[in-house]
């Protein structure tokens, strides 16, 4: 469990799906690209559920959850704008949304206390 509630493995995960996303928006037929980013997804969603585990020992459960949401949404809302992609519908709004909650769970993550300090 503690391998897999390493911060640096949730960050590669999460990096990785950025990249994959940018990749995907990028392509014209991008069905290999969206089955890897959907396994990745599943990544994200274990070593998230594993951090939250272990950050319940920081007391700041609520922040964590919040977080734990904010993530959820990023995944659904990425998820959200490839499909429309796919069927050729207009899909900004949810990329739009997918970056905000990118930022809101992404400013949390790195201002709990299991997060990077880029200050210190």
């Amino acid at each position: 469990m503690d391998f897999l509630a390493s911060t640096h493995l949730h960050i590669t995960t999460w990096v990785l799906a950025i990249i994959l996303f940018l990749v995907a928006l990028a392509i014209a037929n991008p069905k290999v690209v969206h089955m890897i980013l959907r396994v990745d997804y599943i990544l994200i969603i274990i070593t998230g559920i594993a951090l939250f585990i272990k950050g319940m020992d920081y007391g700041q459960g609520m922040l964590y959850g919040l977080k734990f949401i904010a993530g959820i949404l990023v995944i659904g809302m990425m998820e959200m704008t490839l499909v429309k992609k796919k069927k050729e519908k207009p899909y900004t709004t949810f990329l739009v949304l997918a970056f905000v909650f990118f930022f809101i769970a992404l400013f949390l993550g790195f201002k709990l206390p299991m997060g990077i300090n880029f200050l210190a």
